[in-house]
């Protein structure tokens, strides 16, 4: 099996761990031993995202955690709105949970990166690092607020088979989809299966967020900002702003992916982790 090209059939269906936190039952896994790793999937996919890295993170000694978001995967759905807050207390509530004591490092990609700021904002003694992937820290606009709250009505309506066709070639740079098929097949699955009132939910919360370039100046801990070269969601100027914004940050350039460069170049994204780490 090729582990950059496809997810193996026991990490798909292996969702079996579940904890009762904030109200919801969370879906997730806790793999390996060692100081805690924990990653935070984006929209609208689920935790099954981040295989290569749970893969390459245990096999240097880490415990890494990953759960499906509610709203998302085989975690509770809840309508209506759900603020990146929410996510972030539900993030650390399962930290607490499995009593993770240490600090933790944190990665997030896109939302999960939103969601990892509202964690730095919220819980900053509790983070010991951070990784930021295809995201940005900038508020929304007006025009960004309509439009999300226009999608999430779309996603109710109609389901999520549409938006998961329609945006297939934008999560993954379009010449990988035809390039990587059983990637496409995977990225495509997490989007179709989303609860459209979950992705609805999280996408009313991130049109009311909190604008993060701020905080960013004062981050203390190390941190990794990450970016696929051709990303047409956050692109590289997004990268290089939160770059630019974080004291002592380092910062890489994936080439030959879009906003999902974990699944489109998880070689070249685990190294990036592993220099990170190693620093």
């Amino acid at each position: 099996m090729d582990l950059h090209n496809r997810v193996p059939d026991s990490y798909r269906v292996s969702m079996t761990r579940t904890a009762e936190v904030n109200g919801i039952t969370v879906s997730f896994d806790d793999t390996g031993d060692g100081p805690a790793f924990v990653l935070v999937h984006g929209h609208p996919f689920d935790r099954s995202m981040w295989w290569p890295q749970v893969a390459a993170l245990t096999a240097e000694g880490y415990r890494v955690v990953t759960a499906d978001l509610r709203g998302y995967g085989r975690s509770t759905v809840v309508p209506g709105l759900t603020t990146l807050e929410t996510f972030a207390r539900d993030t650390f509530a399962l930290v607490d949970h499995l009593e993770i004591d240490d600090e933790v490092v944190l990665a997030g990609l896109s939302m999960g990166g939103q969601i990892a700021m509202e964690c730095y904002r919220l819980f900053p003694e509790r983070i010991a690092g951070l990784v930021l992937a295809d995201t940005f820290p900038q508020g929304e606009t007006p025009a960004g607020h309509a439009h999300r709250n226009q999608v999430a009505d779309r996603l109710l309506a109609e389901g999520m088979a549409g938006y998961a066709a329609e945006n297939l070639p934008k999560m993954m740079a379009a010449y990988n989809v035809e390039k990587m098929p059983e990637v496409a097949e995977h990225v495509h699955a997490m989007m179709a299966h989303t609860a459209p009132e979950g992705a609805a939910a999280a996408l009313r919360g991130r049109a009311e967020r909190l604008d993060y370039r701020e905080l960013l100046t004062t981050v203390a801990v190390p941190a990794l900002v990450v970016v696929g070269r051709d990303d047409e969601f956050t692109p590289v100027a997004d990268a290089e702003l939160m770059h630019g914004l974080i004291p002592g940050s380092q910062l890489a350039v994936i080439d030959g992916a879009g906003h999902l460069p974990n699944l489109e170049q998880p070689a070249a994204f685990n190294a990036a982790l592993h220099d990170f780490l190693d620093q």
